[in-house]
């Protein structure tokens, strides 16, 4: 375990709302982060013999792939910000440029931006009015591959300076490569980023990852796991804890780029991915090619409908679910398939045991929880869970 003892408490701790453990020793983050989740065990009567504890993460710094920024103000009317929401202020944002869960070239693409911005006189979109020009900041990167993205979004109200952004950026001494700058225009008014239309400026809009023996193409907008060398630990774990898949039909659920479809792949007859992201699934079929990988099939849409398209019926089944876990008809419909046991990686232990009562209903226990901190100084915790139909 890293003690980085010469990082020192961010700046931005008091009211950035990304980390909540700043200045709290990582062994008292592992403490309280385990609590919640044995609190959750007895809350749901759950056996607390199958739990295997709490998996510290392979680093606490630096460990980010990705971050999406937003532009702002912290003061109403105050200069422009770029960086996260101040915590418990939604409209207010803080400018992170010293941020310790991020390598340093996006500190360093986050600063170029908003002095380009500035100098540039532009303005921000306002959330109310809906008016101005700057919206977001996306930056990404290959830890195995070293390679990194940018997108700058704005609205359609003003002129952007493409040319000089590009140069602005590619003057920076970063120690990944840049391999591609874009620019999104996004006109919607949520507070979301949505792609009206992506103008490519520089290079390639994604850049590619290794995991587990296997090379992933991440384009800007596809989900990909956000801390690469934990995740391959739960990964890892979820391999050998699932029940036997050599030759059998695999469902994986919510597949978003096919990681887990591409690594059971090796043994499986079959794989079907379902994952909701148009994005996610051109990627999915993009990188299984490259791999080589002939017997993944990965379909786009919502869980639920796509499951009675899929004409062979799962031997085996795996879901990883976003926050907000499973809604309670994809638990009626996947109960159907008569399952003996089910594997659910879940990003969010609270919804996760949520799930867990619902499949209870219909006769199936959790015989084994484990638990990974893949996100350290965070709120976020990351869980793995077998569930098996009692008979």
């Amino acid at each position: 375990m890293e003690n980085f003892k010469d990082m020192k408490i961010c700046k931005d701790s008091e009211f950035c709302g990304g980390c909540i453990y700043q200045g709290v020793t990582y062994e008292e983050q592992l403490k309280t982060k385990n609590k919640q989740i044995t609190d959750l065990i007895e809350e749901y009567g759950v056996s607390n013999n199958i739990y295997k504890g709490l998996l510290p993460a392979p680093s606490r710094y630096r460990y980010r792939n990705k971050m999406e920024y937003t532009f702002g103000d912290l003061e109403k009317d105050g200069p422009m910000t770029l960086g996260m929401h101040k915590r418990k202020h939604f409209m207010s944002i803080i400018t992170v440029d010293e941020c310790q869960l991020v390598p340093e070239d996006f500190n360093k693409i986050l600063s170029a931006t908003l002095k380009f911005a500035n100098n540039k006189g532009y303005k921000f979109y306002h959330k109310k009015t809906h008016q101005g020009l700057l919206r977001n900041l996306i930056v990404r990167c290959g830890v195995r591959t070293d390679e990194i993205i940018v997108n700058i979004v704005t609205s359609s109200n003003g002129e952007f300076n493409e040319n000089e952004y590009v140069k602005v950026i590619k003057s920076l001494e970063l120690d990944k490569k840049l391999v591609g700058i874009m620019r999104t225009v996004n006109d919607n008014i949520a507070d979301t980023v949505s792609c009206d239309e992506l103008r490519l400026l520089e290079g390639r809009d994604y850049y590619y990852e290794k995991i587990m023996g296997l090379v992933f193409k991440v384009s800007i907008f596809s989900f990909f796991q956000t801390n690469i060398e934990a995740v391959e630990k739960l990964y890892t774990d979820a391999k050998e804890i699932i029940p036997d898949f050599e030759d059998k039909i695999v469902y994986d659920l919510y597949c978003g780029t096919g990681t887990i479809s591409q690594v059971i792949a090796e043994k499986a007859a079959k794989v079907y991915g379902i994952e909701i992201s148009e994005d996610a699934v051109k990627s999915a079929n993009e990188n299984a090619i490259s791999n080589g990988i002939k017997n993944c099939e990965f379909l786009c849409g919502d869980v639920l409908k796509e499951l009675d398209k899929v004409k062979e019926k799962p031997e085996v089944i795996v879901v990883d679910p976003p926050r907000v876990g499973m809604h309670p008809k994809v638990v009626d419909q996947l109960v159907k398939y008569g399952m003996e046991e089910i594997l659910y990686i879940s990003c969010n232990p609270k919804t996760l045991f949520i799930n867990i009562g619902q499949f209870r209903q219909y006769g199936y226990e959790p015989i084994y929880l484990k638990g990974y901190d893949n996100f350290p100084g965070t709120k976020h915790t990351e869980m793995i869970c077998l569930l098996k139909k009692e008979i």
